[in-house]
């Protein structure tokens, strides 16, 4: 049976797209036609928003203040990347290396977070960085046996173990947004590393090459669709985080979307929050442009 094109089925065609195309304008694109409204508003009262077409909100946004929250944000969340890369990579390589009988396993161990609610997944993350957790108390025997040790042989004890602060810090912010996101950066490196031609890596091994230059040299750049996926599919939701920073971050641990919440809920200033929210989507959309630009155009011969 011949294929059939979708310009010469065009009723087949509408019928199954016009579902999904009226859900998407309806329950995103107006909402979001909405909140672009609002970045143009001005408050009259506490709850009534006039839509006067000034761009103060806009020009308040650009601020020393809320560009440094900005920049900030984006270093963390190319930090978050990076450090998710580092340790994906190596994972997806010993999925995609693992026999058939484990590969499942495996897989199923890097989806399984995705089976819990992130608010529980973060609470758990707190009871192990706090005073009194887990990570603390490890630390803490360890501590007090070198101090034994020490003791043992005829030397000094070691002082009395002050547990460290985890939680609240920066530090907080970045691992708890790497335990959330890396199965994002693995999931794309393991669908394109599996599918690479296995016999290109045993003839650079052959030829001599070492494993970490075969890695380098034919690995990575076959890979590459996949790792510009996984980051940018890891960048972009790390920049708008919200609860991780909140629950695990202190004052100076705040990211841009924190401060968005804030005008939408405390501050009651929609206008103000909206024109924060579509510099970060403006911002969302440069990189995804920017990412697109640098892809390699076939050669025509």
């Amino acid at each position: 049976m011949a294929e059939q094109d979708w310009k010469t089925s065009k009723r087949t065609f509408a019928a199954v797209s016009l579902p999904t195309l009226l859900w998407v304008v309806v329950f995103f694109l107006v909402p979001m036609a909405i909140v672009w409204l609002y970045s143009f508003g001005e408050n009259r009262g506490l709850t009534e928003i006039e839509f006067s077409g000034t761009l103060d909100n806009y020009k308040r946004a650009t601020e020393w203040l809320y560009l440094g929250i900005f920049g900030k944000s984006f270093a963390v969340a190319a930090l978050v990347t990076l450090i998710c890369l580092i340790i994906g990579f190596p994972v997806a390589m010993a999925i995609t290396f693992a026999s058939e009988k484990w590969r499942p396993w495996l897989l199923l161990g890097i989806m399984l977070p995705f089976w819990t609610n992130l608010l529980i997944r973060t609470y758990a993350l707190m009871m192990l960085l706090g005073t009194q957790g887990f990570a603390n108390k490890g630390m803490g025997a360890l501590w007090e046996g070198t101090s034994w040790i020490k003791t043992l042989v005829g030397l000094q004890p070691l002082p009395t173990w002050e547990p460290v602060q985890l939680l609240f810090n920066n530090f907080a912010v970045v691992f708890g947004l790497v335990y959330v996101h890396l199965p994002f950066m693995v999931l794309p490196l393991y669908a394109a590393l599996d599918r690479l031609d296995r016999s290109l890596i045993e003839a650079s091994l052959d030829l001599g090459a070492g494993h970490f230059r075969t890695i380098m040299r034919i690995v990575v750049p076959l890979a590459a669709p996949g790792i510009i996926a996984g980051v940018m599919i890891t960048l972009i939701p790390a920049l708008g985080a919200y609860l991780t920073p909140d629950l695990m971050g202190g004052t100076d641990s705040q990211m841009i979307a924190n401060v968005i919440e804030r005008q939408f809920k405390k501050a009651n200033d929609w206008p103000f929050g909206a024109a924060l929210s579509f510099l970060l989507i403006y911002a969302m959309f440069a990189l995804i442009a920017i990412q697109s630009m640098h892809k390699k155009v076939p050669e025509v011969r």
